[in-house]
Order: structure tokens, then sequence, then C-alpha cells
């Protein structure tokens, strides 16, 4: 089993509580100046990709050696946190997009290919996507319908995605499949196809209630390319030891950016009510005071698995992931965080009363409260906890 390659940390002169300054004050110019029609069109955030370019930040965690900032998952995660408190949907493509990135740099570095892929991705700033769920499987990432096929140094595959987020924007997509024609469902490989070597036929359109920039319609995926472009280590390992836990941990810091911003909004709107009482605390303050409470407990169970996932990542033992024991506190840490986002973007919306309900208002929550709802359903929570239930039963150790 191949080691894992990862960034533990960042060059000695790298100033990063400087460039949080900048990913902020992107985030105020940027991404929340145009959230609103992003969110009301339905449409990428193509300015605030733009100035993610701009600053370099698509190759934030790419290493030092191939030109990219060398971040590693613990300012990954405030970087996302940041951008959620401006644009939900700018913030979760960011973090897809992190993800993918990820996979690149623990699992491919072996490959010249991956290798020279790092170099054009710093260049270019080029933005990944991911096309993992299937139609006929339900759901389950561990198995697959498509399978690639593969003549000579030539490889194409043909898949029927019922989601593939910004896939009609995206540089580059990882593609999940069977490893040949007459392989099992569960053996998976990824490989990436470029644009400009496949062809994406809508399957459906994107109209929901949140994260609506995130322009997630499904797709027939068909592509061609050469045999290097396809990963190095079986999808397995790449889910167990980088999708999985990368995936809930910028997905749940990103949401407590989006309930920071909910907790913002209450507190101004609180402040502007005791300048109406000068030497009053409005009662208002007092669910302030318990929302505040909610959000600290939230941002911490965040900070903490992903300071475990630090220290497992620097250990370089891909064993360490074997366990059930930290799988079943990824997937309750999803679980909690998606119902704490939704609890604490409530309690806003209580504290600004009509205010947080109209959509013209300054302290409008209808953006945060239908993005809120949307984190329960990226893998639902039902499965993850079913999941956590049948490895509960065969766990042999208290964690």
């Amino acid at each position: 089993m191949k080691t894992l390659e990862l960034n533990t940390a960042i060059d000695i002169g790298f100033d990063f509580d400087e460039l949080l300054r900048q990913v902020h004050a992107v985030g105020k110019t940027v991404l929340a100046v145009h959230a609103a029609e992003v969110d009301r069109d339905a449409r990428f955030p193509k300015e605030a990709f733009a100035a993610l370019r701009h600053t370099k930040l698509l190759s934030a965690y790419v290493p030092t050696e191939f030109g990219g900032m060398g971040l590693n998952i613990v300012q990954i995660g405030q970087v996302c946190e940041a951008l959620g408190q401006y644009c939900g949907s700018s913030a979760m493509i960011y973090a897809m997009h992190c993800i993918q990135v990820a996979c690149v740099v623990h699992h491919a570095q072996d490959s010249s290919y991956y290798r020279n892929y790092l170099w054009e991705l710093v260049a270019d700033q080029r933005l990944m996507a991911s096309a993992t769920t299937e139609i006929g499987t339900g759901g389950d990432l561990r198995s697959s319908v498509c399978a690639i096929e593969v003549s000579g140094r030539e490889f194409k595959l043909t898949k029927k995605a019922p989601v593939i987020s910004y896939g009609g924007t995206a540089d580059d997509i990882f593609v999940t499949c069977r490893r040949s024609p007459e392989s099992p469902a569960s053996d998976q490989v990824q490989v990436l196809v470029r644009r400009g070597e496949f062809t994406a036929e809508p399957l459906s359109t994107w109209d929901t209630m949140g994260f609506r920039g995130t322009c997630s319609s499904g797709f027939t995926l068909t592509a061609a390319g050469d045999v290097a472009q396809i990963m190095p280590t079986p999808f397995d390992e790449i889910l167990t030891q980088t999708m999985h836990p990368y995936s809930h941990i910028v997905w749940c810091s990103l949401w407590t950016g989006i309930a920071a911003d909910a907790v913002n909004l209450a507190r101004s709107f609180v402040r502007a009510e005791a300048r109406k009482t000068p030497g009053e605390t409005p009662i208002s303050a007092i669910r302030l005071a318990e929302v505040d409470r909610v959000l600290q407990e939230m941002r911490h169970n965040v900070q903490s698995l992903t300071r475990e996932y630090h220290e497992l990542l620097k250990q370089n033992d891909p064993e360490a992931f074997r366990g059930f024991g930290f799988s079943i506190r990824t997937n309750n840490l999803k679980v909690t965080c998606s119902q704490r986002i939704v609890e604490i973007v409530g309690q806003a919306l209580l504290i600004c009363g009509i205010s947080g309900y109209r959509n013209d208002s300054k302290f409008s929550l209808a953006r945060h409260l239908r993005d809120a709802y949307g984190a329960a359903l990226m893998v639902n929570n039902d499965r993850i906890t079913k999941l956590n239930a049948t490895m509960l039963m065969v766990h042999k150790e208290a964690f």
C-alpha cells in the first residue's frame, strides 16, 4: 500500500493570517456583492472564481515544490469557513474543488502525468470537479455501473451522473468508474478527464432551494484520453483516506461560515434594537447569547476533527484510516453540523424577526436558511447514520 503524500506545513515565511485577511477582503468586495444574484439566477459565481484565481487560491493545497501555497487541511478549513460567510455556493464549489486537489496531492505524486498536472493547475488555476454518483447505484459511492475501456494507450468511458456540481464550467472532472467492463461494481478507479476530451449532455437542470450557484445538474459524460490519466491508487483507498474525511471537513467548515454570518446578522440586528433603548438590554440579546454558544460548539467540533485528521496525515500511515473509530467520528461531525446549521440560522431568524424573513432586508436570512437545509442532503444523513449503526455493531473499542 502506498504512503500518502500530503501537506503538513507551509513555508516559514508564509503569512497565513495575511492570506486569510485577503480571503475576507475578496469575500466582502466580490462574493457578497454577487451572492444574491448568483442565488436568484442559479448561475455559476464567475466573479468569485475570477477573484479566487487571481489570488491563486485554486492551488492553495498544492505543495510548494509544485508552485502552490502548500496549505494544510487546517488552513484550508479556515479558508472555506471564511468564504462561507459571504456566499455559500462559492464556498461549496471551492470546497469541492479542494477535495479533488487533495486526491491528486495525496495519491498521485508518483505519477509523472499528475506531477505535471499539479504544475499546470498552479499556472492555469484550473477548476476541478467530480463525477462520483451514478444513475443505477442508489447513491453508493463504492459502486459503479460505468466501466473504463482501455485499448493500447487510450481509454474511453461513458457515465450517466445525476449530479456533477459546476460540471458545465469545470476545466477538469474526476470520474469514478469500474476498472474494466469485466470488473465487479466495487473494483473502482478514478480518471481525470480534461475539457476538450469530454462531452457532457445534460440529463437534468438545477432549480433548487439552496446552494443554487453550484449548478449541480446531471450529465451523460462521454470521455476519452491517455491511460496515464487513470489514478494510480484504487478508488477505495482514495475514498477512505482522503475523499471521505476531507469532504466532511471542508463542508462542515463552510457550513460554519454560513452559520457565523447568520449570527453576525442577528448581532447587528440586536445592536440596532439596543440603540433604540439606551441603557437597556433587548430581550433578543438573550437568544443571541444562546445561539452564539451553539455556533462556538459547532466550530469547536469542526476544528477538533480537522486537527485529528491533520495528525493522522502526519503519521503517513494509510492503515490509520482503516479503523471504524475515525470514520464514525467523521460521519458524526457531518450529521451534527448539518443539523446545527439549521438550528443556528433558525434562531438567528427568530432574533431578526420579519426583517430576517424579508428578501429585501439587509438582515435577510432567506438564502442562509435555504442553503442550511441542503447540508443534510449532501450524502443523506439517514444513509450516514445507518452506516454508523452498522460499524458500531462490530466496533469493539470505545473511542
